[in-house]
């Protein structure tokens, strides 16, 4: 089939274009001069016009690419992103704006997880009006509209779009349309918002000459201590329009994975943090080891053969090791036998001659170097010895032109050792920054820790809803922007406090409250069925606006019958004769309670619809039935969880296992309202009167709905099932108190 795509300069089909790139068609488009949309021929006969339409017909040719969805419903849910994409005009253009923010608020893209026609729809709109990339470049919209710009952007950024920027330009003629999305963050940065990096200035610093860096250890993933030691090593190399590295500290090939780097290259990038350069500590191995056997030959090291244990008892009461006085011949010596990790080389390390008698026993000749024959995830077995942090850190900042080395407090008796290597070394000694470590109670941020949650099964892996990783707290409904605010309102302070998560989960609630849609999920236990004698005769399917303070998160269908179910807990608290409210409907007078003993089995109501819901003290959620059962109810499972220790901060010598909480995993079982299957994993939602969850877990075949409970920072329970358990956290705090807080209705 030889097909081409006339268009002219007033109907430039970028969807159409975007669709036949994704998908390598053979078509040629071309400019001609007369009216109307785009039209697709074969053989010079129109059988198609519309740039939608078009796009649609590549995206069919190649079902593969699935840009028109994978299934029934993502193929609607595309139509209808794309049927609003045409009605966009210069008079809704705010509404629009706002509506497409907040639905990409909480998704990457507009329908799915990867690309379709309903974010080529979508561009196309914003790409070919004026008035919108005009509306885009201001910061005072801009400002609050960060996820359009975010999908604009990265659409503009893709080799695909080439071809669209080539045919714009040769019809309209060259024109600013890029929207730095970059801006939009370094203004908020700039805002007293942002807590108090600001006002610390890093000495000696000079625009466009600083250099930080982020060096994590690729030995697991990056939990809430490592993300704010990289927001702050972006905030200062950002501010200062200077250099930010990652450098991947890879000294130690027994606890590194390229598993682990991937997966820290991909947080970062959910943080919005780029790295100006990425390196490898293993890099520089060889330059390590010959500035090893400099120290060497100075005579400011040497290799001991001290048992491991014996070794920290000399360090403790300041005894020197019989090695320490051995000739430069017998350490070189010992070293070649490192290097090739004989039988001696594996007993032996790499000291630093310091003083045994320092008050800082840090300074007591620190251990640099030792020998590992263990492969390593880059160098194979290339190596046999691995220089230790303390010996490798200091050298790479300055080989890199590192300016300001950004360190927790927890290395701060540390900081001699560094100047020491370096100064040992004759090699530029960078600036060295303390900031305070990121701690809260009930929360382990030690990796080693973390591991053995993993190794022993406690945890389902790194991005468990209860581990503070990124993943971990994202998967648990933790924003993205809730953390930046968090952090950054800590500022770069060296003061050490142990926080609260409630802090930062209080703040997140902020975030998702405008922008989750309101559901109904009832307790499946003890349902209790409520008949209006007055009720509709038929069921009824009505319109309901799923946030009623926010219009544009769109509606959903609730069922209106004269049959509903009503929670059992509930139902227990009704009178016959007293009046209460359901939400979304109105008032209904109680007639008629039937129980089985003390359990009510089931009620009847009669609508008073002409009752003010201000007066009545009981408001119940409830869900229609229709004469379909299966299509009344969706299976919910609500998950909730607690800390993972029940002590608030361990320390160093405490054992793990006996403050582990092994029963720090609820389940609820539940039936939703029908729009619920339509969630999609990620989705953030409020179940009214229960709280705020995030979807782990979509309607599948044969599985049910899994949602997660996203805490709000107050001190309470939501499911009959967490009600019986006292959460480690809340007996901590009831104890403190007269009397326990009550769980929440």
């Amino acid at each position: 089939m030889s097909v081409s795509v006339q268009y002219n300069k007033d109907s430039v089909p970028v969807s159409a274009i975007l669709a036949s790139a994704f998908t390598d068609s053979a078509v040629k488009f071309e400019l001609v001069n007369k009216n109307g949309p785009a039209e697709l021929l074969n053989h010079n006969v129109t059988i198609l016009t519309g740039s939608h339409n078009i796009a649609r017909y590549f995206a069919r040719s190649h079902p593969q690419n699935a840009l028109y969805g994978s299934d029934p419903l993502s193929a609607s849910q595309i139509d209808m992103w794309i049927d609003r994409a045409k009605t966009i005009n210069e008079s809704n253009l705010n509404e629009s704006i706002f509506s497409l923010n907040a639905h990409l608020q909480l998704r990457t893209v507009v329908v799915g997880y990867h690309l379709t026609l309903a974010d080529f729809a979508v561009y196309e709109a914003i790409r070919c009006s004026p008035k919108w990339i005009d509306e885009l470049n201001s910061f005072q919209q801009g400002k609050t509209i960060p996820h359009v710009l975010r999908l604009f952007n990265y659409i503009e950024s893709l080799p695909q779009t080439q071809r669209v920027q080539e045919l714009l330009d040769s019809s309209q003629g060259k024109r600013k349309h890029k929207v730095a999305l970059e801006n939009v963050y370094e203004k908020k940065l700039d805002t007293g918002a942002q807590g108090s990096f600001e006002k610390i200035e890093l000495p000696n610093a000079e625009i466009g000459k600083v250099v930080t860096r982020f060096p994590p250890e690729p030995s697991g993933y990056l939990h809430l201590g490592h993300i704010k030691a990289a927001l702050l090593n972006n905030f200062y190399a950002r501010a200062y329009k200077g250099t930010l590295i990652l450098r991947f500290d890879d000294t130690n090939p027994a606890k590194e994975k390229d598993e682990y780097v991937e997966s820290i290259i991909s947080d970062l990038k959910t943080l919005n943090i780029k790295p100006d350069r990425t390196t490898y500590t293993s890099d520089y191995f060889d330059e390590i080891i010959k500035l090893a056997e400099l120290l060497l030959r100075s005579g400011k090291g040497y290799i001991d053969l001290t048992p491991v244990q014996e070794m920290r008892e000399q360090r403790g009461q300041g005894i020197e090791s019989p090695y320490r006085n051995n000739s430069v011949e017998e350490n070189l010596r010992l070293w070649g036998e490192m290097l090739k990790a004989s039988p001696e080389g594996l007993k032996a390390v790499l000291r630093g001659k310091m003083n045994m008698q320092d008050a800082n026993k840090v300074m007591r000749d620190a251990s640099l170097f030792r020998c590992l024959n263990i492969p390593h995830h880059r160098t194979g077995n290339k190596y046999k010895a691995y220089p230790l942090y303390d010996f490798a850190c200091p050298i790479v900042d300055s080989i890199e032109g590192v300016t300001h080395a950004l360190r927790s407090s927890e290395y701060h008796d540390r900081n001699p050792l560094y100047n020491w290597v370096l100064e040992a070394l004759n090699l530029r000694v960078p600036i060295i920054n303390d900031f305070s470590r990121l701690n809260f109670t009930y929360v382990l941020l030690s990796k080693r820790k973390l591991q053995k949650f993993v190794d022993n099964g406690w945890v389902g892996g790194w991005d468990d809803p209860r581990f503070p990783t990124l993943q971990g707290v994202l998967r648990r409904g933790l924003t993205v922007e809730a953390i930046y605010e968090f952090i950054l309102s800590l500022g770069a302070s060296k003061s050490l406090n142990l926080m609260e998560m409630d802090k930062l989960w209080a703040l997140n609630k902020k975030i998702i409250d405008p922008i989750a849609p309101r559901y109904i999920a009832l307790a499946k236990q003890g349902l209790v069925t409520i008949t209006l004698t007055n009720g509709p005769a038929q069921p009824e399917a009505r319109s309901s606006l799923k946030h009623k303070e926010n219009p544009s998160l769109g509606i959903k269908v609730l069922t209106y019958s004269n049959s509903l179910l009503v929670e059992g807990e509930d139902a227990k608290t009704l009178v016959e004769g007293e009046e209460i409210t359901l939400i979304d409907w109105g008032n209904v007078i109680v007639k008629k309670l039937v129980k089985n003993g003390d359990q009510v089995t089931s009620v009847e109501a009669e609508l008073h619809l002409a009752g003010d819901p201000k007066t009545t003290k009981k408001r119940l959620t409830w869900i229609g039935l229709t004469n379909n059962q299966a299509d009344d109810t969706v299976t919910v499972v609500l998950r909730e969880y607690d800390f993972l220790i029940t002590k608030p901060k361990l320390e160093e010598d405490d054992e793990l296992e006996p403050f582990v909480n092994k029963n720090s995993l609820f389940e609820t079982e539940t039936v939703g309202e029908p729009s619920l299957r339509l969630l999609n994993k990620g989705d953030k939602i409020q179940l009214l009167r229960r709280g705020y969850y995030i979807c782990d877990q979509p309607v599948l075949p044969g599985k049910p709905l899994v949602l997660i409970m996203v805490p709000d920072g107050k001190v309470r329970q939501h499911s009959a099932v967490s009600a019986a358990h006292t959460s480690v956290a809340h007996q901590q705090k009831a104890d403190t108190k007269s009397k326990q807080p009550k769980p929440t209705a």
